[in-house]
């Protein structure tokens, strides 16, 4: 019995350990310092690109098959945003523009 459940404990253990699946990053022509992410609700998706650069740039977040969002200003530390429906959209990170 000590070696089964010394068994179990070791794989939840291993388990609980694991690192999750990367996700692939997204595309993109923004500089390495810009961090982007989505968030996906219930009818909508939302696009985010932060500015952790040194210097002012001008971003838009990407879309695949459909427009991308505006081009903005963003100061070091600001944040964009683009909402789309969901559906066959899918989020391609930022670029400068």
């Amino acid at each position: 019995m000590r070696r089964v459940l010394t068994a179990l404990t070791l794989a939840c253990c291993a388990f609980a350990t694991a690192a999750p699946a990367q996700a692939a990053a997204p595309a993109g022509n923004a500089p390495s310092c810009v961090v982007v992410w989505q968030t996906t609700g219930t009818v909508t998706k939302t696009g985010y690109a932060r500015n952790d650069c040194s210097s002012t740039l001008r971003l838009k977040i990407i879309w695949a098959r459909g427009t991308d969002g505006d081009c903005r200003t963003v100061r070091p530390g600001g944040t964009i945003w683009s909402k789309v429906a969901r559906g066959v959209r899918t989020f391609d990170g930022a670029n400068t523009c």
